[in-house]
């Protein structure tokens, strides 16, 4: 190579004085240093940084989609909540209507009805009766006797079972704390509850008072040690027989 491309490529301008042998050699010893220091070249470099960045603006897509989809089911959850608000609401009046109704119908007078508490959002608020027998204050469920408690428990379950009636109703001994005026009226509003719903009440009792006011009667026995038996008896069945053996 002719000296002056050489000066051209080390950027000499012509008749310029070059610098002295030592600081080349200088100048060229820290350039090799410093292209030691660089290690291996990574030829793959470019394409790599092209894949990185193709990952990294898909990454961000999915982000954008996730946090899309986030704020779409809150929205959801909001709607529906507030759907649930309303008809809990909705339901709660009814329900509370028919349970005060009931509860004077089987106490005979008094007054008593459902509150929500603990919170003012329906969806997590408690459930509070405040009930109020004829002759006495005011009071919460815990603090009435054990036959009134039970009374009262019936006009919520019946008031429940008015405004969203189910197929069948399992009633287990729930007159036994009642005294026979009581299930006297406690078998009025079961006749009631029968002719205004279509739900199949079974009675678990051994007061006579409400064997007699049902349709059929079903009975174990242990005829033998060890042996049960079912019975079955229609009394409207045994009715009939009776007045025509009278007749």
């Amino acid at each position: 190579m002719e000296p002056q491309a050489v000066a051209g490529l080390a950027e000499i301008e012509p008749g310029a004085e070059l610098p002295p042998l030592h600081d080349i050699e200088e100048d060229l010893e820290k350039m090799r240093r410093d292209r030691e220091r660089l290690g291996a070249v990574n030829l793959r470099a470019e394409e790599e940084l092209r894949e990185v960045e193709t990952q990294h603006t898909g990454l961000v897509t999915e982000r954008d989609d996730l946090v899309e989809a986030i704020k779409r089911l809150r929205q959801g959850i909001q709607s529906l909540n507030k759907e649930a608000r309303e008809r809990l609401l909705t339901s709660f009046e009814v329900v509370n209507n028919h349970f005060k109704r009931l509860f004077v119908e089987l106490f005979g007078g008094g007054e008593a009805a459902l509150h929500l508490i603990e919170s003012d959002d329906p969806l997590e608020a408690g459930l509070e009766i405040i009930a109020k027998p004829p002759g006495k204050k005011p009071q919460t469920l815990s603090l009435l006797s054990g036959g009134e408690q039970a009374l009262t428990a019936m006009a919520l379950i019946f008031a429940v079972f008015l405004t969203n009636p189910s197929p069948i109703c399992v009633l287990d001994e729930v007159d036994a704390p009642l005294d026979d005026h009581n299930v006297e009226r406690y078998c009025n509003l079961l006749h009631e509850m029968t002719g205004s719903t279509d739900t199949r009440f079974i009675i678990i009792t051994h007061n006579p008072i409400t064997m007699a006011r049902m349709n059929r009667l079903f009975g174990v026995t242990m005829a033998e040690r060890g042996v049960s038996q079912l019975v079955s008896v229609s009394l409207s069945e045994a009715v009939d027989i009776l007045d025509q053996n009278v007749a």
